[in-house]
């Protein structure tokens, strides 16, 4: 019977995308991933924290990347866009071959 569970877990598991330092987010909820370097990007970042739905994932580090999910929440992340892109394609391919 835990089997079933374990499973289940694994596939929970699958489904969240490392956002770097031991973060993880849900790929499924990610509708863009963004460079901060522009200035509409900073004001997403300065809207968002004022409003409460500013995630900050970097552990201090240099914002390197943008994520904007469905649930209108900015994440914040150290990992560079094109990283979390193959991320989010490897999430799409495991998805894909089940």
């Amino acid at each position: 019977m835990s089997n079933v569970g374990d499973k289940a877990r694994a596939s929970d598991l699958r489904r969240l995308l490392n956002v770097g330092y031991g973060n993880l987010v849900s790929a499924e909820r990610v509708v863009a991933v963004i460079s901060p370097h522009s200035s509409p990007m900073r004001r997403l970042r300065e809207e968002a924290s004022k409003e409460g739905r500013l995630l900050d994932a970097t552990q201090g580090r240099r914002t390197r990347s943008i994520l904007v999910t469905d649930s209108n929440h900015v994440v914040l992340s150290a990992i560079n866009p094109e990283t979390i892109s193959a991320r989010l394609l490897d999430h799409a391919g495991e998805e894909g071959g089940d």
